[in-house]
């Protein structure tokens, strides 16, 4: 199919890895111009490598800080100069190392931390990169939530009150964004098997016996630990969700805006 982004210039935030990746990629295979932005810069030489050979024909990779206002401006104002104006953006990344744990267990600290990547990253990316939407013919934004908004876990209060604030702002900015046609969705996935989730199966004692590669290992750690089985009875891998989002981004979707899509295997929320 068709996605129509061939020449569309997009930005996806946390695009090195994991889910972002998997977008970029997907969206790269449509001749799409892809900039990613992340922070290791070894990291984003390769995803650029791999898009510029999947058929983006002006990958960008950007090394920036997501909580860092001045850096995140500084990246767009990059993308500016270069393209001139923006058809997409994705906002993927994050909480990964914070944010994981009951709600006794969480300091100030951490709530800040977690808040800082997992709704202001995405806030900072939007902000400097309105300017550059509006100049686009068409234009879409698309930020990445969790399924534990709606299917709530003790064991991950305040990665999941981060993405629920994330999931309200992006419905307040389709509704403020409708009149000039730029279309605002959310993407919450399930159960996936992402790089932080790999981690986690990696340090777990032998005795639990999960193989970080097997999906449905994957999936029987996540119902036990944190109560969110899938009716596929496996774990998400990271390249089903590319699709989905490659498609919300896309001149294919004229009519789907506010929507917070559900990518979760199955169940009943």
């Amino acid at each position: 199919m068709d996605l129509g982004l061939a020449g569309a210039f997009v930005a996806i935030n946390g695009g090195s890895k994991g889910m972002g990746r998997a977008a970029a990629e997907c969206i790269a295979r449509d001749g799409a111009n892809v900039a990613v932005l992340a922070r290791t810069q070894g990291a984003l030489d390769d995803t650029v490598a791999v898009l510029r050979d999947l058929g983006s024909p002006d990958p960008v990779g950007i090394a920036t800080d997501l909580t860092n206002d001045v850096g995140v401006a500084a990246a767009f104002a990059q993308l500016r100069e270069r393209w001139g104006m923006l058809h997409a953006l994705v906002n993927a990344a994050g909480p990964v190392d914070v944010g994981i744990g009951g709600f006794a267990a969480i300091d100030d600290a951490e709530w800040f931390a977690t808040f800082d990547i997992g709704t202001l990253s995405a806030v900072r990316c939007v902000r400097h990169a309105l300017p550059l939407l509006r100049l686009a013919p068409w234009a879409r934004i698309v930020n990445v939530s969790a399924h534990s908004v709606r299917r709530q876990s003790p064991a991950i209060v305040a990665y999941t009150a981060s993405k629920a604030a994330l999931t309200s702002v992006s419905k307040n900015l389709s509704l403020s964004l409708a009149a000039e046609g730029i279309l605002v969705n959310t993407v919450s996935p399930g159960s996936f098997n992402s790089p932080g989730m790999r981690d986690y199966v990696l340090a777990l004692p032998a005795d639990r016996n999960a193989d970080p590669d097997d999906l449905y290992d994957v999936m029987r750690i996540i119902d036990e630990d944190f109560g969110h089985p899938a009716h596929l009875r496996r774990a998400g891998d990271p390249v089903e969700i590319g699709p989905v989002i490659a498609f919300l981004i896309s001149k294919c979707n004229t009519y789907m805006t506010g929507a917070d899509v559900n990518v979760d295997g199955g169940s009943d929320f």
